[in-house]
């Protein structure tokens, strides 16, 4: 499944000997919500916490997250083909916040992969994640990475710690009832990813 054609261009690219060319570009919530309603609505993804969202909903939140300036989203593809879901925040502006002291140029990840077609190739989502980082890290004001994946998502804990994370203490971060947008209380462990010493 591909999306319409989105008038957006990559905001970086990153080329990765033997896997190719990965371009994060911004979501365009009209011409991607198509895609990522069929990423977020798979059984995989349960975590995501969008599993009975409408596509018309998935736009709507996509909105939102694109009128923010401390929040954004980005299609991942490689050699053009979309192959992941990526979303940078603001730690200080996030409700992560209330969970631990937030330091300055902390900025917090949230990741989903599709599941793609075929068999599983090896070191894809190592290759992605190497590609997630060096775009995240781009930014000078990047001091740390921090990741809230669901405590009960073992998966992705396991793959954090695999890339260098180091695992903090579990967390309930607290539910979000507003008009443009609602987030059920969640159970996260907290996870940190220090900026490399030679960039």
């Amino acid at each position: 499944m591909t999306s319409a054609v989105s008038a957006r261009q990559p905001v970086y690219t990153h080329l990765i000997e033997g896997f190719g060319t990965v371009t994060i570009t911004p979501v365009d919530p009209a011409a991607d919500a198509r895609l990522i309603h069929g990423w977020v609505t798979q059984e995989r993804a349960r975590f995501w916490g969008m599993g009975e969202a409408s596509r018309e909903l998935v736009q709507e939140i996509y909105e939102d997250v694109d009128r923010r300036t401390t929040h954004h989203a980005f299609i991942v593809a490689r050699e053009g083909e979309p192959v992941a879901l990526f979303q940078t925040y603001e730690c200080a502006e996030d409700r992560v916040s209330e969970c631990y002291d937030a330091l300055p140029g902390d900025v917090g990840v949230h990741l989903l992969i599709s599941a793609g077609e075929g068999a599983p190739q090896r070191g894809f989502s190592a290759s992605l994640m190497e590609a997630f980082f060096s775009f995240v890290f781009s930014d000078p004001a990047t001091r740390r990475v921090v990741a809230e994946p669901d405590a009960r998502n073992t998966k992705a804990i396991a793959r954090l710690e695999r890339t260098g994370f180091v695992l903090g203490p579990e967390v309930v971060l607290p539910e979000i009832d507003l008009p443009e947008i609602y987030l059920p209380a969640k159970p996260a462990r907290l996870a940190f990813l220090s900026a490399p010493q030679d960039r």
